[in-house]
């Protein structure tokens, strides 16, 4: 691409453009919450509502019909001469992967909290997805409406349970079904909202006497916040001089970005108060592309052994292009649609871009705006945009798009290891082609979703992180790629580990007539806490040639693959390679790959084996008459309990429950509590199973 020749004519400066997403726990308000936002910047008419199953970001059928976010819906709007990249992510623990990519991409995010729940199980998971991208967040205490709301002790919860520093910038004005608006603690004014205009209405008054003491002594802990980030400040502030609230704002801003602090707002979305202030909140205190750190990419080529070089690309429209896909959509219309985050340079449709993992070139055949499944076409996306493009067919999630001047590969995208499994089989030998071409473009969108075969049965097996995962999967084969398919019991993904240390040499000795194959290995495996295979050589001298260490790693790497107590996958292994011996002609990459293979296979029976059941953190919110039933129940499915706490009029349980065990647990508890409890659920860790669970999968003479 000749840069020369690039006309930049973006309608916002990349100072003014915000990338942010929306992520909370599942019933939190976060669709609400989008919703009014995209009323208030005039993107919609008219606000549609969750419960009604007609909210704008909420688009496909399976959200609509049970009222949750299954995929992540972006749309762009417009606040006060700024641009906002909005993405509304799901709350549930099963399309977590949602967040995650979106979590990759984003420059800011709103955390959104129920008054009432507080921090709960998922609003922790989405917490640390976004601390594992250091992305800068304003948290928005919703449901300010509701019985039982408490702005302070879900401040106070943030700090307890997510070890962050609230900062909040407004008190509720009332709480309840007395709640009317928000107190501005920056402007020391109240917010007093109507219940006609849909919010859009709103007088500005000063803070009634009963608030007047609390909201200065919070003013006060603003301007403290404000000053420990910022040296000056701090002096002046010491020093009792008076600060500029323009001036804490800058150093609240700072702090933000910094992720020092995080500011927070209240409001109710569904009474349509405290979402202006939000957007106002935004523009303010999140970063634009050129406030976050630039993406870091390193060179996809150098030479064994080097440590890749690391290449800094800092946001210009008239620098070569580097775009990241993060999600990739099917769409019966146009076939694939790849969201796109551009770091640098500028895409044009009709350009060709180069993909470093592929080593290919594709073109870009339409760039989209999109609005959640509606669509604007545009000519150019410049740094900082978020958008859809057609055409590309060798793309998949967590691929970089550069220019082949500068082929530079970013981080891709780690999922989440499926945790159930389920077999399912077309309804006619017709339709098995088209099972297993919709599976694999199921497959491309989604990475926590994986298709594999059995292979001593032969059938089909999805897996997946839950199982409302799999279940719109199955939808979707029906309604999206018409493929009516059976399916059976879920199955768990259990795990095997060593429960000893072995010392294990194997000589792998063939010769059958010409070049033969020899490989000695000594190697000694041990657990480890670590998933996986944790792999390390300490070989001197030569007795195993370097070229042959990673043949080594591989063989045992197969032998993980399947366990000797029922073929389940290997995990948490130590493998040190201590010795060894080659033969100049007859060792070879695949010799060595065979005895460490069967070097692996002994270790494991001399150690002994235990199988791993996955187990799952669950939290179950019941009226207090019924939490004696539901402990019951929890003893009775092996659950381990580990606290019940107060919620206003209801009770929140809190267990351990073993995966197998929460298979029906949803409609169980809805007949135990008459519709009245719900319960959400997220992965823990494995531990080992009973010996009675294990005897039931492995045989008990194995599981022994």
């Amino acid at each position: 691409m000749d840069l020369d020749k690039i006309v930049v004519s973006r309608a916002f400066p990349i100072s003014r453009v915000r990338n942010l997403g929306i992520a909370a726990h599942i019933d939190a308000g976060k669709t609400t919450t989008s919703e009014r936002v995209l009323f208030y910047t005039g993107v919609s008419y008219k606000m549609g509502e969750v419960h009604d199953g007609a909210a704008t970001m909420d688009w496909m059928a399976q959200e609509q019909e049970r009222g949750i976010t299954i995929t992540s819906a972006a749309t762009s709007c417009v606040w006060k001469e700024h641009k906002l990249n909005l993405i509304d992510t799901p709350g549930h623990v099963d399309f977590t992967v949602e967040v995650e990519r979106a979590m990759r991409v984003l420059d800011g995010a709103v955390a959104v909290f129920c008054a009432v729940g507080g921090v709960e199980p998922q609003s922790e998971t989405v917490w640390r997805q976004a601390d594992r991208y250091r992305v800068p967040r304003l948290a928005f205490v919703n449901k300010m409406d509701r019985v039982g709301a408490d702005f302070s002790r879900c401040v106070k919860m943030m700090t307890d349970r997510l070890g962050t520093t609230p900062v909040p910038l407004q008190l509720p004005l009332g709480s309840e079904e007395d709640f009317q608006g928000v107190i501005d603690l920056l402007a020391m004014e109240a917010i007093r909202y109507g219940d006609e205009a849909f919010g859009s209405e709103f007088s500005c008054e000063p803070i009634p006497d009963e608030y007047r003491g609390e909201a200065e002594r919070a003013r006060e802990r603003i301007v403290e916040a404000a000053a420990d980030s910022d040296e000056e400040l701090m002096e002046r502030y010491v020093a009792g001089d008076e600060i500029a609230t323009e001036e804490i704002k800058a150093a609240l801003r700072k702090a933000t970005i910094a992720l020092e602090i995080v500011p927070v707002l209240c409001g109710s979305a569904f009474r349509n108060k405290g979402v202006q202030p939000l957007l106002d909140a935004v523009v303010d205190f999140l970063p634009s592309p050129a406030d976050a750190p630039p993406a870091m990419g390193y060179l996809p080529v150098c030479d064994e052994g080097d440590e890749p070089e690391e290449i800094s690309c800092p946001p210009a429209d008239d620098a070569p292009v580097l775009a990241y896909a993060f999600k990739i959509m099917s769409d019966p219309h146009v076939g694939s649609l790849t969201y796109v985050r551009v770091y640098s340079g500028t895409l044009k449709a009709g350009a060709s871009v180069h993909n470093p993992r592929t080593g290919k070139k594709e073109r870009i055949n339409r760039l989209l705006r999109m609005h959640a499944n509606k669509r604007e076409e545009i000519q150019e996306a410049y740094s900082g945009d978020i958008i859809a493009v057609i055409g590309l067919k060798k793309t998949a999630t967590g691929d970089t798009l550069t220019d082949l001047a500068r082929p530079v590969l970013l981080e891709s995208l780690v999922a989440p290891t499926p945790v159930i499994s389920i077999a399912v089989e077309p309804s006619s030998p017709v339709a098995e082609d088209k099972l297993h071409t919709a599976l694999g473009r199921l497959a491309l969108e989604d990475p926590s979703f994986r298709v594999s075969t059995d292979q001593e049965t032969g059938q089909c097996l999805i897996s997946g992180m839950g199982e409302l995962h799999l279940e719109i999967i199955v939808d979707r084969l029906r309604r999206e790629f018409k493929v009516e398919a059976s399916v059976g019991r879920p199955q768990v993904a259990y795990r095997e580990q060593m429960l000893r240390a072995a010392e294990i040499e194997y000589r792998h000795v063939k010769q059958s007539g010409g070049r033969g194959q020899f490989a000695v290995v000594k190697i000694l495996f041990e657990p480890s806490e670590t998933e996986g295979l944790e792999f390390e050589s300490a070989v001197f001298g030569g007795s195993v040639p370097r070229e042959y260490i990673s043949a080594v790693k591989s063989g045992i790497e197969l032998g993980m693959k399947d366990g000797p107590l029922s073929g389940f996958p290997v995990t948490g292994v130590r493998a040190v390679l201590l010795d060894g011996q080659h033969h100049e002609v007859d060792s070879s990459d695949m010799a060595f790959q065979r005895a460490s293979l069967m070097a692996f296979r002994e270790a494991c029976r001399k150690a002994g084996m235990a199988l791993l059941e996955p187990v799952m953190e669950l939290e179950v919110v019941v009226p207090v008459d019924f939490v004696g039933d539901v402990i019951g129940d929890l003893n009775s499915r092996r659950g381990k309990m580990s606290g019940i706490d107060t919620r206003g009029v209801t009770r929140v349980v809190r267990a351990e429950m073993p995966l197998v065990e929460m298979f029906g647990y949803a409609t169980a508890l809805r007949s135990m509590t008459q519709g009245r409890g719900t319960s959400t659920m997220q992965f823990a860790r494995y531990v080992a199973a009973p010996p009675a669970v294990a005897a039931v999968l492995c045989g008990k003479e194995r599981a022994a």
